[in-house]
């Protein structure tokens, strides 16, 4: 009367799941020099918290009698795990099995993913080699017709894609060869992370040959290319620095948008001060200096954690803590453009404060912005069509916001340091400088007639910057309360941290009236 005989057969069906392509396809995914989706599960997930859904899926081979012979696993792993304790939902494709193809998967299982981390409120992490579900020209033949994108219940897999964008976060982990769909999935996130010998694209060499253009993997879609174009966020060395980076990042971050960010105890002091702050910006204004280490100085020790650092350079932006407060963090880096904003610093800014407003997170802008860039180039790129974009989503922003102005706040991407319409603290450095447009330059279009009447032309554009550089005092701004407060530079991080205080109760958890798109 036991039911033992089926509980064999329950592990024997599960011991297949788990040889997943089989020894020779296991091992040709080690000798690649990576690991298969359920290592990759195992190390990503706090150790025996992974919770399999779908186990024994695939494709069953029976014998006349009906018994089975084998059965080969879906090329989709996926279930629920924790990381540092809180629950997560993972789901990897699995290339030993037809290279994660669309004819060897069951498109319900990935579908089913995404579904569970919206109705229970949980990240989801998505690990991505292969087409992750996509096209295969093999699948005309195996289906017996061809697909209709997106039909057949496609449509919800792509809803879900990035409709879970507004509800949860969501991580994609790059740690091979991705195209198409699984190029889209990973895209379609929050935090994207590549290994370097990984590679991203729409369509792979076989198909971009077709157009002329012979390239390698690496050549087409590498980390490289995709962290400067910002197709993806961040490039990782080895598959383990992927799995603590989607750690690290979720760490900053709630559940869902239905929470707050989680507050951590800090044993870095608020009131710490650091000396060389007040010697970091050149009195010289055409002589650049390092941003990052201005970063690190002012938030929590080791907190500061970068996304996007090859694209759109002149704004740096990432995650860190305030006296253990969770905060987005921008700020201009010099060494690129002076500081200016172009196309792709626009859209980075863009991607980076509809992050902050979809997971409740306070911004700090440490500014030093000469203007939006200009010249041919720029008017290529529709600079300023993204630069109003960039303003709009900070004028969209609900969170509670800081801004920092370190030295340069010129013109329209000048006014772009803080959202119109409501209170928003900002403060000013001694070293800040401002107004409708640098000094260089302008003098000669305004003052023209002067200068070329005068004996020494020279003389007299020296004399009239003289003049203005006296009016353009930072002090001079502070008495007609044009700037709220100037302030000594190793203040900064003691206003900061207390900013991240008194941000902490007005934050309200719930779905954003408008949420960040790819």
């Amino acid at each position: 009367m036991s039911w033992q005989p089926e509980l064999d057969e329950l592990e024997r069906r599960k011991a297949l799941a788990r040889e997943m392509g089989g020894p020779d396809k296991v091992k040709r995914q080690h000798d690649a020099g990576r690991l298969t989706v359920r290592e990759r599960i195992g190390k990503l997930v706090d150790a025996e918290s992974f919770q399999e859904v779908g186990s024994l899926s695939g494709i069953g081979e029976y014998d006349a009698q009906g018994a089975l012979i084998t059965v080969t696993p879906a090329n989709c792993v996926f279930g629920r795990g924790r990381i540092e304790g809180r629950p997560v939902v993972v789901v990897g494709d699995d290339f030993t099995v037809r290279g994660g193809s669309a004819d060897a998967s069951i498109s319900a299982k990935p579908l089913m993913a995404e579904e569970m981390a919206a109705e229970f409120q949980l990240p989801i992490i998505r690990i991505i080699e292969g087409s992750g579900g996509g096209g295969s020209v093999k699948t005309i033949e195996t289906k017996g017709a061809s697909n209709l994108p997106g039909g057949v219940g496609g449509t919800r897999g792509f809803y879900y894609m990035t409709a879970n964008l507004a509800q949860v976060p969501v991580v994609g982990l790059g740690l091979g060869s991705v195209a198409g769909l699984g190029a889209a999935r990973l895209a379609s996130s929050h935090f994207s992370v590549m290994t370097r010998d990984s590679a991203m694209f729409v369509a792979g060499p076989p198909l971009v040959a077709r157009l002329g253009q012979p390239l390698t993997k690496q050549e087409l879609g590498g980390a490289d290319i995709q962290t400067r174009s910002g197709g993806v966020d961040n490039m990782v060395e080895t598959e383990e620095e992927a799995f603590e980076a989607a750690r690290r990042f979720l760490s900053y971050l709630p559940p869902s948008v239905h929470q707050l960010p989680p507050v951590l105890p800090s044993e870095d002091d608020p009131q710490r001060a650091d000396e060389f702050l007040m010697s970091v910006i050149p009195r010289n204004r055409r002589q650049i200096y390092k941003m990052r280490p201005i970063v690190e100085s002012v938030v929590d020790k080791g907190s500061f954690f970068e996304m996007g650092r090859h694209f759109g350079r002149s704004i740096i932006a990432g995650l860190a803590r305030l006296d253990g407060h969770p905060v987005m963090v921008l700020a201009s880096d010099p060494y690129h453009y002076g500081g200016s904003w172009n196309a792709e610093t626009c859209q980075k800014v863009v991607r980076f404060v509809d992050l902050a407003e979809t997971f409740h997170l306070p911004v700090v802008y440490l500014m030093d912005c000469p203007g939006f860039l200009i010249g041919l180039e720029a008017e290529k790129t529709a600079t300023i069509r993204h630069g109003v974009r960039a303003m709009a989503a900070m004028n969209q922003t609900s969170v509670p916001w800081c801004t920092v102005i370190l030295r340069n706040a010129f013109g329209v991407a000048g006014a772009a340091h803080q959202p119109g319409g409501r209170l928003s603290l900002r403060y000013a450095w001694l070293s800040a400088y401002w107004g409708s447009l640098p000094l260089e330059g302008g003098i000669e279009a305004a003052y023209r007639a002067d200068i070329e009447g005068a004996d020494d032309p020279k003389a007299k554009q020296a004399e009239i910057e003289a003049r203005l550089n006296a009016l353009r005092s930072p002090f001079r701004s502070a008495e007609k309360f044009w700037v709220e407060e100037i302030i000594d530079p190793r203040q900064t991080r003691t206003l900061l941290c207390d900013f991240a205080r008194l941000a902490e109760p007005v934050r309200k958890p719930g779905r954003a009236s408008f949420s960040i798109r790819p």
